[in-house]
């Protein structure tokens, strides 16, 4: 019997591991967040500076949930990203901070999120990031999910 209920125990520990939303992807924004009003996105042009640069990488044109969302960081001067004050904002009102989804997916090269889950529409994020220099760099990305 002790064999048996072992088994039995491995078997739902599978069952719950494949059902857990690890597998399912990781939701980088919830349909509740993204039916909250947008704040208003302002796009200056700014001066030349040596703080890290933040580049989304996705295909230019619409794309379908689940996306591989990726950020690459490069740093200049020979200074190093400084991950600790990594900080990604979903720009709605109010603000939500959702740097805590993606720092387990997070390296100083940049960020990526294999099957990131978005509800369909427009979502304005904004990226920020220091170097070991204490240069900061924030962008504002626009992500584009159809339905």
């Amino acid at each position: 019997m002790g064999k048996r209920a072992f088994t039995f125990l491995n078997i739902l520990a599978v069952l719950v591991a494949i059902s857990s939303p690890v597998y399912a992807g990781t939701v980088l924004i919830t349909e509740q967040e993204a039916s909250l009003p947008p704040e208003r996105v302002a796009v200056g042009q700014r001066g030349i500076t040596r703080g890290p640069r933040v580049e989304l990488i996705q295909p230019s044109e619409k794309t379908h949930s689940p996306v591989h969302f990726q950020i690459r960081f490069r740093s200049f001067g020979g200074a190093a990203v400084d991950l600790e004050t990594l900080h990604i904002v979903y720009l709605k009102t109010p603000e939500i901070d959702i740097t805590p989804r993606v720092k387990p997916f997070t390296q100083p090269g940049g960020i990526d999120v294999p099957d990131a889950e978005i509800p369909a529409g427009e979502h304005f994020l904004r990226v920020e990031v220091s170097d070991s220099e204490g240069r900061t760099r924030d962008s504002v990305f626009s992500l584009k999910i159809s339905p």
